[in-house]
């Protein structure tokens, strides 16, 4: 199969199973717009919530905010990005007004990135958090670039979603910190299910570094389309928070409760492409299998959009599908489940392949009977008999 029909059978299956949907379909659509559909969003939850857990619920040294998407157009002054945030002669903030007479209206700027908000919180979350350094500040959420030459599915658009965080630490303690935060992205990676021979290191030279970086470390993947950049890591210095203390006057300093020394904190910056994220969780997914045959998606159990699908063998007996159902109803508030019983169970089996769903529980006439029923597991396709009472227990084991 070449990169070209992969990345075409990609989109398709997206497409034809609800991951994704082209933005505005009805009226012609818009340029590298996508809509997430309802296995995609819940794909991209999965995803989003588990970095929210592996980064940032399971350490001590890291907070979370979730910052709003306006702010007052002299952050982006103060940080550089008026003016230096550009590709060519064009500046990538969307610009947008306050108000609602036109004369009157305050320009505002769409966020370019998440990073100036855990800047101008820095001493109110240091303060009511009580945090020492080094420690972090995590956020998630939409941000907006009038890219020149945005496309390649959902790997370069105008709106996207980042995942990072900001962790501060003191200057002669950065080169140690850079080297921890390099290893666990690398492990996140792993955990995200990704062949790391596919990803590649690189260092960014000088003149292609963002205007606040001193050291940049791009990882780059070999999408169908050729090598690009997946997730980045970034010595910022003190660069934000010197100008924004500077700009607004306010004391940004951080003052080290055992020797006293006051400092402005220097900043490692990793930062996680949500949809990139999503893209490669596809992309390494994705399966075709030549003895059944059959395309399969093959994705960490913990990120599979469905965890659980429930199927009657037949639907035109009340009794098993009345049995379909309550097992249905157990099973759903544990687990993202799906319910279905349109076409052969073969064909079932198939469609809940190719939405990547780690296992399917039939339940058939020997169910009423045997209270059991037959799970099977999606890469194996190997079945076994289990007593319904104790389907809860199974899948806590497996998933």
């Amino acid at each position: 199969m070449t990169s070209e029909d992969l990345m075409n059978n990609i989109m398709s299956l997206t497409k034809r199973r609800g991951f994704l949907f082209p933005g505005s379909a009805i009226y012609g659509g818009l340029a590298n717009a996508w809509d997430y559909g309802p296995l995609g969003v819940e794909l991209k939850n999965n995803i989003q919530q588990e970095w929210w857990r592996w980064f940032v619920q399971r350490r001590a040294d890291i907070v979370g905010i979730d910052p709003a998407i306006f702010m007052n157009s002299r952050v982006w002054e103060a940080s550089g990005h008026v003016k230096e945030f550009a590709d060519g002669n064009l500046n990538l903030l969307f610009k947008t007004s306050l108000g609602p007479k036109k004369d009157s209206a305050e320009l505002v700027y769409l966020r370019g990135e998440l990073a100036q908000a855990m800047f101008v919180n820095f001493a109110e979350v240091q303060r009511t958090m009580r945090m020492r350094l080094p420690f972090g500040i995590a956020a998630q959420g939409k941000v907006f670039r009038n890219e020149i030459t945005p496309g390649n599915f959902i790997y370069r658009t105008r709106e996207f979603d980042l995942m990072e965080f900001e962790y501060f630490v003191h200057k002669s303690e950065w080169k140690d910190h850079f080297a921890f935060w390099h290893s666990e992205m690398k492990k996140w990676m792993e955990h995200l299910g990704i062949d790391m021979s596919h990803v590649h290191e690189v260092t960014v030279p000088k003149a292609e570094r963002a205007h606040y970086s001193t050291k940049t470390l791009d990882f780059e993947y070999d999408y169908p389309f050729g090598r690009r950049e997946l997730y980045g890591l970034a010595y910022r210095t003190d660069f934000d928070l010197k100008n924004h203390a500077k700009e607004s006057g306010e004391d940004l300093s951080y003052t080290d409760p055992d020797s006293g020394e006051k400092f402005i904190p220097h900043v490692i910056e990793p930062t996680f492409g949500l949809d990139r994220s999503v893209l490669v969780a596809l992309l390494e997914a994705y399966t075709e299998e030549e003895d059944v045959p059959r395309v399969v998606m093959k994705f960490p159990r913990w990120m599979a959009p469905i965890k659980v699908a429930v199927l009657p063998l037949v639907k035109n007996d009340k009794k098993v599908v009345k049995k379909a159902q309550e097992v249905f109803e157990l099973l759903s508030p544990m687990y993202t489940s799906s319910y279905d019983e349109g076409g052969s169970i073969g064909r079932r089996y198939r469609r809940q392949d190719e939405a990547g769903t780690p296992f399917c529980v039939t339940v058939d006439f020997d169910t009423l009977t045997d209270k059991a029923v037959t799970v099977r597991d999606r890469d194996t396709m190997k079945q076994k008999r289990i007593k319904v009472e104790a389907l809860i227990n199974y899948f806590h084991d497996v998933l």
